[in-house]
């Protein structure tokens, strides 16, 4: 059965009543979760922290919710009323943000390529309904802060995903302004093969995550050929 298929018997027996803490719980260390539990906890503090973005700027829109459901790879149909009832509960739910951030933290310790994509996919549901504002912008860094990130990892998933900071192809890249072409170029490869969905899946990444994939390839992508095209025209007017 798919994590989504287990949802139900969660929605059906954990969160009667509105009681999220039987799985949140396990970041206390109230008891050991196995593998299929992990990953059902992992599903559930995903769907909450999205529910809690979608709130982070005051106003809640459908559209947000379509944005959520464009992150999960290959979510069946049939599954989506147990994750839409995951979803509303959260909403309504008084435990923080910062609890289910902190149980996705403690399930995926030192593992960046998975807890990036997490911060990819919220800055995907920020983005759903108009510009990223400062209170969503807030919410975010403090999840990358939760999850261990730097201010300069930050600034560079950011710089991937708002307008103002894609002008800056070598902070997407995660290099120095200026660097060589050899320099962006290698860069390039490796963070084009780190992000390949096999790649990922080797990394843990879960599968449900994949949805991001493609869309973070083609950041990463667009961010090289913008220098490799800045370089060819400086060298064809004799600056380089």
């Amino acid at each position: 059965m798919s994590v989504w298929g287990k949802l139900a018997g969660v929605t059906a027996g954990y969160l009667v009543g509105g009681i999220f803490g039987a799985v949140v719980g396990a970041v206390a260390g109230h008891y050991v979760l196995d593998k299929d539990d992990e990953d059902v906890a992992f599903a559930i503090a995903l769907i909450a922290l999205s529910a809690k973005m979608s709130m982070a700027d005051g106003k809640i829109s459908n559209k947000e919710f379509s944005a959520f459901k464009e992150i999960l790879h290959d979510l069946p149909e049939n599954e989506l009323k147990n994750v839409l009832k995951v979803y509303n509960l959260a909403r309504e739910d008084l435990a923080g943000y910062d609890t289910y951030a902190k149980q996705i933290s403690s399930i995926f310790q030192n593992n960046l390529h998975v807890l990036e994509n997490v911060v990819d996919a919220l800055f995907h549901i920020a983005k759903a309904d108009g510009p990223v504002n400062k209170n969503e912008i807030i919410f975010l860094e403090k999840i990358a802060g939760i999850f261990g990130f730097s201010a300069a990892d930050f600034a560079r998933i950011k710089a991937s995903h708002m307008a103002a900071e894609n002008d800056d192809p070598w902070l997407i890249l995660g290099l120095e302004s200026g660097s060589n072409l050899k320099s962006a170029k290698s860069q390039w490869k490796k963070l084009a093969a780190e992000n390949h969905p096999d790649k990922l899946i080797s990394k843990g990444v879960p599968r449900e995550l994949l949805g991001m994939a493609n869309e973070k390839l083609a950041v990463i992508n667009g961010a090289y050929h913008k220098i490799e095209k800045a370089h060819k025209m400086k060298a064809g007017s004799g600056e380089i």
